[in-house]
This record gives C-alpha cells, structure tokens and sequence, in this order.
C-alpha cells in the first residue's frame, strides 16, 4: 500500500483509522503488507483525467446532447444550455482540461503526462510481479448517510 499517498492532510482521520484496521485485518489473515511508493500517481491521474473528462463531456453542449435550453437566437441558446447539466466539480475539471489541452500548454502538461503514463504503466507492471493488491481507501472522507443527501436532493 502506499502510505505515502495515505498519510497526509486530506484524509479525513477516521478514514485513516477505518484503514489501518482494514490493513490490520489483512495482515491477521496471513497477508503480507508492503510499503510502495507511487510518486508521481496523483499529479499524472489529475492532468489525464481533467483531459480526458474536457473532451469527454465536450459533445454535451445543449445543442446535440445535454441540456437544452431554447433562447431569441442561437447566441442565446448557447448562453442559456452551455455548462446547464453539470455540477461545479464537473465545471471546474472540464475548465481545467481545456486548459492543460489548449496549444500553448499541451506538451507542457498532457503530452509529457502521456509520456509519464508509459513510465507509470511500466511502474505498476514491476510492482505487480512482487504484489498482488495495492490497498487505498476509496474516498478522502467517510460515506454520508444516505438518508441526508436523499433528502437534500428531494428539497431542490
């Protein structure tokens, strides 16, 4: 598991302590546990994914697909439907794509995280002929109670 990406502020502490029990349980039941590092993991999942999630979700304009909202003229369509759909972090990953794939930062960021992604890729082929699971939490913070957020999402 790589603690290293585990322990750090973010994590909510009772995450961190779900964890170590987790990893705890594992190593009871005869595992062996292992610290990895994964150096450049989050910075390379950041600028790929607001990438890939820039061109993904760019054909849900309102004009083809998405949300569609009828204005005077076509200006105004496009000021009334564009971005309608989509919540803030999605607005803030496709913004933040566009500009990783935009000319002047391309190779600056995705074409040299392209590159990274080989070496990665040949990273995690090394590790997994000595491991067989990396271990992470799946979230930063614990689960909400469903029941809140239901309630929350029927009063909108």
């Amino acid at each position: 598991m790589p603690w290293t990406l585990i322990d750090q502020d973010g994590i909510d502490l009772e995450v961190k302590k779900n964890f170590k029990e987790a990893v705890k349980n594992f190593e009871s039941l005869g595992y062996k546990i292992k610290d990895i590092k994964l150096p450049n993991c989050l910075a390379l999942y950041y600028i790929i994914n607001f990438a890939e999630v820039s061109t993904n979700l760019a054909r849900f304009d309102g004009v083809r697909y998405g949300m569609h909202r009828d204005g005077k003229n076509l200006l105004e369509d496009y000021l009334l439907s564009r971005g309608r759909g989509f919540g803030k972090e999605s607005r803030r990953r496709i913004l933040l794509g566009t500009y990783v794939l935009s000319a002047g930062y391309y190779d600056a960021y995705y074409g040299k995280a392209q590159k990274a992604r080989v070496a990665l890729r040949k990273e995690f082929k090394e590790l997994f002929s000595e491991i067989d699971l990396i271990l992470t939490p799946t979230s930063p913070i614990p689960a909400w109670k469903l029941a809140k957020k239901a309630i929350r999402f029927l009063c909108i």
